[in-house]
């Protein structure tokens, strides 16, 4: 089963003299209206035995907005995309996509519905040109058995196109995608699953190994990726990053939600304050001047961070 917005790659066949030459037909598909919800997540949950990893956590990710989901290492993130990206099932609560209740049997399942993830280690081989990175696993052919072949040329020019309508401009896609910086190939890999279909991009720290210059690139076409009407589901531990480009938040502390906010609801002050512990964190810092004194250097340097 395709997704309906997904590009059409069946093959239309034209006469060439003996040879039959064919090449993809890609459909075009119109997003839905900005702030449709194409996933809904309420109260979902996952164990393992007894091992409780996450629990009730809800959000949605509508089109054309990004939902920022932060939490420190063990938070649950991982768990939590790799649900909406079929590699786990959810033990309690509801996955619903388009409305229709959901329990995604695997990755192929999500790709299936438009749901594509790009993982922080990125699945390219840094020795193949861009256009085959581009194409891995999908590559397009020509002719007629036995005699098929790659249409190199084809995929040349649609991954250059794709690349420049992201706003990636490479004066050669033949280059090894090993010799791009880190931020360009996350970039390729945003480009590639828009392509290839998707309705949901779902990015897991695609900030995380990167520099100040590189990250903003990253968050531009992030920006870009939502502007053409996705989805975009960005997992990351830096408030910083998450707060140019998203459009609503989602907290996860131990495996639990500690509140899904809408930006208008949400300052950049108050989105740190609540990933460095918030409460918490003025608790430990009451207890070390109780146990350190108040004038203690790092009694001092908890409270500065406290207040700010």
């Amino acid at each position: 089963m395709k997704a309906k917005n997904r590009p059409d790659t069946s093959k239309t066949e034209v006469a060439s003299g003996d040879a039959v030459a064919t090449s993809p037909v890609t459909s075009v598909v119109t997003p839905p209206p900005v702030g449709t919800a194409i996933i809904e997540v309420r109260d979902i949950g996952k164990r393992y035995g007894n091992i409780i990893a996450l629990s009730d956590v809800s959000t949605s990710v509508r089109a054309g907005e990004v939902t920022c989901v932060l939490g420190d290492n063990g938070a649950g993130k991982s768990t939590f995309i790799k649900i909406l990206a079929g590699a786990h099932q959810h033990s309690d609560g509801e996955l619903l996509i388009d409305g229709v209740p959901q329990h995604l049997a695997s990755p192929r399942a999500a790709l299936e519905l438009g749901i594509a993830t790009v993982y922080q280690d990125l699945a390219v081989v840094p020795l193949m040109p861009v256009w085959r990175n581009f194409f891995l696993g999908s590559e397009i052919t020509k002719g007629v058995r036995p005699f098929k072949k790659l249409d190199i040329d084809f995929m040349k020019r649609t991954s250059k196109a794709e690349l420049a309508a992201m706003g990636i401009d490479l004066r050669d896609v033949e280059q090894p995608i090993g010799t791009l910086s880190g931020g360009e190939r996350q970039c390729v890999a945003i480009a590639r699953a828009v392509y290839f279909g998707a309705r949901v991009l779902i990015l897991d720290e695609p900030t995380a190994a990167l520099g100040v210059k590189q990250s903003g690139v990253v968050l531009k076409y992030i920006a870009k990726a939502r502007d053409r009407g996705l989805g975009v589901v960005f997992i990351t531990h830096n408030p910083h990053h998450a707060y140019p480009v998203g459009d609503r938040f989602m907290l996860l502390r131990r495996g639990k939600s500690m509140g899904d906010f809408p930006k208008a609801e949400m300052t950049l002050d108050e989105l740190t304050s609540m990933m460095a512990g918030g409460s918490e964190l003025d608790s430990i810092a009451r207890e070390l001047e109780k146990t350190m004194g108040a004038d203690s250097a790092v009694a001092q340097e908890m409270k500065s961070g406290v207040e700010k």
